[in-house]
């Protein structure tokens, strides 16, 4: 059975891009864990937190608590993130929690010539957002999200669901949604 990790960086009630996703999640098999990211105690690196993690690392203690959105990430067949396009990207705590899952010895490892090697078991990523307004650029949004998977985790399959234009004037918000669901009918299996 596939292992799919939906992580939610959905922060508003009521969310379209989070109703996108889990229109998503319904055409997908598979168990399925969502982690919600606003939920959760997601914290940004500190001097202390950072030096801790340096000498777990270190001591290759790959099992403590700190790192278990690593383990997760890693252990996902398919994983879906949402996450709304906010000032050309997307919430802060995605970022954040992308600090906590990049970790040396469990999402990648370096090779002895130095380059990044992907330890994750993901296949595929997809990547699902949606704007109020035009998406001028994806490139810090998904495009951060693809480099990652390329350079870091490996994962060769990573996929961009957007729905844009919600809240301009005129917008035919039913229409654009079913657009976008007919785009997950395309891309998802």
């Amino acid at each position: 059975m596939e292992y799919i990790l939906f992580v939610n960086a959905c922060i508003r009630e009521n969310s379209r891009t989070k109703r996108l996703a889990d229109y998503a999640l319904n055409q997908m098999q598979g168990v399925i864990t969502e982690l919600n990211l606003s939920e959760e105690e997601v914290l940004p690196l500190t001097k202390e937190t950072l030096a801790k993690r340096e000498e777990l690392l270190e001591q290759k203690q790959y099992d403590d608590p700190m790192f278990r959105y690593a383990r997760q990430f890693a252990q996902a067949d398919t994983i879906v993130i949402a996450a709304p396009y906010w000032d050309l990207s997307f919430p802060a705590i995605l970022k954040t929690y992308l600090e906590n899952v990049t970790i040396t010895g469990i999402t990648f490892q370096y090779t002895e010539q130095g380059f990044p090697q992907g330890l994750c078991r993901a296949k595929k990523l997809i990547y699902i957002t949606s704007a109020g307004g035009p998406i001028l650029s994806t490139e810090i949004s998904y495009g951060y999200i693809q480099k990652l998977c390329s350079l870091f985790y490996e994962i060769p399959d990573t996929r961009l669901i957007k729905a844009e234009g919600l809240d301009l004037v005129g917008a035919d918000i039913s229409a654009i949604l079913q657009n976008t669901q007919k785009e997950i009918d395309r891309l998802v299996h």
